[in-house]
Formats: C-alpha cells, structure tokens, sequence
C-alpha cells in the first residue's frame, strides 16, 4: 500500500508563512510527478504547483511569486514554502503524486488525506 502523509498546516496571519510537507511511504517503486492542490470551501479542487519529474515546475498564477515547491526524491517527499499568505489562501491542501508500484508499472494517482491552512488575524 502507498501512503501520502502531509503535515505544517495551521493558522497563519496575513503577511505569514507556513511550510508544508509531504511525504510519500508504502510499496513504492517510482514516483513521476509530485504537486500540491487546494480546496476552498464552494470551490473546486485547483492546482497551487506541480513538481514534475521531467521538465519545469509551474504554479498557479494566483501563488506565483509567493510559493516554492521543492522535492526531495531520496525521502519521497514534496514541500510547499508559502510566504505572503493572503485570506484567499485559505483551503485544505493536498498532496498528490504519480507513483508506480512495480516496475514497468504504469503510474497512478494517490492523494493525501489534507491538511488545513487558515489565514486570518
């Protein structure tokens, strides 16, 4: 089984900065990409920044300039630095990444379970 586990949400003022992180464990073979989304209450789910394994990372442009998606493949793990915080950056956010189990497998999508970030004096 594979897991994605994500940890540093919390409460944060505006003008503040958390750090989240997540870390993928379980059967693991290969991960491909590796992002991080955000859900707002009434929203839709959205991209904040993916992490491919090939190529640029990219953001959405509502975070540009603000947050840093880095990877670390040797501990399979994904962080988002998110300076300058804003209300509208309030969501849970969600890990994800594209993993293969086996090799030669073809990879899927596994998800964390979220973790909140509230914005707010």
């Amino acid at each position: 089984q594979v897991q994605l586990v994500e940890s540093g949400g919390g409460l944060v003022q505006p003008g503040g900065s958390l750090r989240l992180s997540c870390a993928a464990s379980g059967m693991i073979f290969g991960i491909r990409d590796m992002g991080w989304y955000r859900q707002a209450p009434g929203k839709q789910r959205e991209l904040v920044a993916r992490f491919p394994s090939v190529g640029r990372t990219n953001y959405a442009d509502s975070v540009k300039g603000r947050f840093t998606i880095s990877r670390d493949n040797a501990k399979n793990t994904v962080y988002l630095q998110m300076l300058s915080l804003k209300p509208g950056d309030t969501a849970v956010y969600y890990c994800n990444a594209e993993i293969s189990v086996t090799r030669g497998g073809y990879p899927r999508d596994y998800w964390g379970q979220g973790t909140q970030v509230t914005v707010s004096s």
